[in-house]
């Protein structure tokens, strides 16, 4: 009886056999002696074509992008599958060839029906050209130079002359000082303001000082009498900034009335109130085309204004928290604004307030911040930081810590204004430690 049955040897022969036929089709077996070594085929073969059937048939709207010459070139006549870059060693021509016999023995079947026609997933599997880098342009570090001390309060607000021969501060000791540039000696004292001094600015076209401050004042110094010869009359509440316009016979003054205010500089008439906001303007800058006047508010928002109509062009509400500062760039028609928390330093490019980009990074409360002509981009936070940035691109190139004076709290090392002098080259700083810091570019 146990001579009739076959030999065990002869059965698995067969099995083997039948196994192969029946699915030599989808596994694409190499012939070879080592039985391990063709398990492992098998099952990267098969797992190859599982995975990369449907990439055998592009679809139809890549297709016709690598007809037209547009993306990478193919690399040849028997592209490998993406995964196979990652094998080396001896195996990896063995590979090469199961993967290309597995997706070859697939081809002949129809291709996916989201293939047949270009559809939107297909658009979006195509491969987008690489966006261009931008690179930062080289800027020098900068070190502090000077520290000058005389006010007897927070120094919030500094202006420069445009002949670049001296500058002017106000602080929260009510008084305006006129320094020298060059050597930081005191010039001159300004006594009249019966509150904080908030906002400075210096005509170039007149020999005038303007000035406004917490006491709902807005002040004309003749700078040749050293006196007050005009008072802008108007505003309800604490005046905290305030711009002349670069063409125009023009003063627009912002502040806690939530408004701000043109003024005719010669007749002290009051040409527009510019309504809109609905918290404190903390900042107002003006430039020569539209939008002619651009205000950051605490109700988060900036705005840009059609000078001639009094109306708002603009409302850009990107900020989370209250707007502290703004900057127009010299030459490049853009602006900055700053305010409180991440992402808290927008570009915006006009005439439209087209967002441009974030300067991320300087996480605190910044108080001020400032432009030159180079494109370097200054930074000042309430706790102190101090940041120089790329304007182009805005990446950092520096960071700082204000150190308080001698005598003053570690609480006392914020920044409040900032302002480069005509040349880009040095940086004059008004300080909660009541000190005015002066920082050089180095060569």
């Amino acid at each position: 009886m146990a001579d009739s049955l076959p030999s065990i040897d002869h059965l698995v022969k067969t099995s083997a056999k039948r196994a192969h036929s029946l699915f030599a089709a989808e596994q694409a077996f190499v012939v070879t002696d080592d039985a391990q070594s063709r398990s492992t085929k098998i099952r990267l073969a098969s797992k190859i074509d599982a995975e990369y059937r449907n990439a055998k048939v592009l679809p139809a709207a890549l297709l016709a992008q690598q007809k037209g010459g547009a993306g990478p070139a193919r690399p040849g006549p028997a592209p490998a599958a993406p995964g196979m870059k990652m094998i080396a060693g001896p195996m990896a021509q063995t590979v090469e060839q199961l993967s290309s016999q597995a997706l070859t023995t697939t081809g002949s079947a129809p291709a996916p029906v989201s293939h047949a026609q270009p559809t939107l997933l297909s658009q979006s599997l195509i491969r987008r050209r690489e966006a261009r880098q931008v690179k930062p342009d080289y800027h020098a570090n900068w070190k502090l130079t000077r520290v000058i001390s005389g006010h007897l309060g927070w120094v919030r607000a500094v202006a420069v002359e445009p002949g670049n021969k001296w500058f002017a501060t106000g602080a929260g000791d009510r008084v305006i000082k006129i320094w020298d540039l060059a050597s930081g000696e005191l010039k001159l004292s300004l006594t009249g303001h019966i509150s904080t001094v908030r906002g400075l600015a210096v005509s170039s076209r007149h020999p005038y000082l303007f000035s406004c401050g917490e006491d709902k004042m807005v002040k004309c110094w003749d700078l040749e009498t050293n006196k007050v010869i005009r008072h802008y009359h108007g505003h309800l509440s604490g005046v905290y900034s305030l711009a002349l316009h670069p063409t125009l016979d023009v003063l627009v003054t912002a502040g806690r009335d939530a408004s701000a205010r043109v003024w005719d500089m010669r007749t002290k008439s009051q040409v527009h109130i510019l309504t809109g906001h609905t918290a404190t303007i903390s900042d107002v800058q003006c430039q020569e085309s539209d939008p002619q006047v651009i205000t950051g508010s605490m109700d988060s928002t900036v705005r840009l204004w059609d000078l001639a109509a009094g109306k708002t062009m603009t409302t850009l509400t990107h900020h989370h928290k209250s707007v502290r500062s703004i900057a127009i760039h010299p030459t490049e028609y853009s602006f900055a604004s700053a305010s409180a928390g991440g992402n808290n330093i927008k570009k915006w490019a006009c005439p439209n307030g087209t967002f441009v980009h974030n300067f991320s990074g300087h996480d605190a409360i910044i108080n001020s911040v400032s432009v030159n002509h180079d494109g370097v981009f200054f930074s000042g936070g309430d706790n102190g930081s101090m940041t120089w940035w790329d304007y182009k691109t805005g990446l950092p190139f520096q960071t700082e810590q204000d150190k308080p004076q001698p005598g003053s709290l570690d609480a006392e090392s914020g920044i409040f204004c900032s302002t480069f002098d005509q040349t880009g080259t040095r940086l004059i700083v008004g300080n909660a430690d009541k000190t005015i810091k002066v920082y050089s570019e180095q060569s």
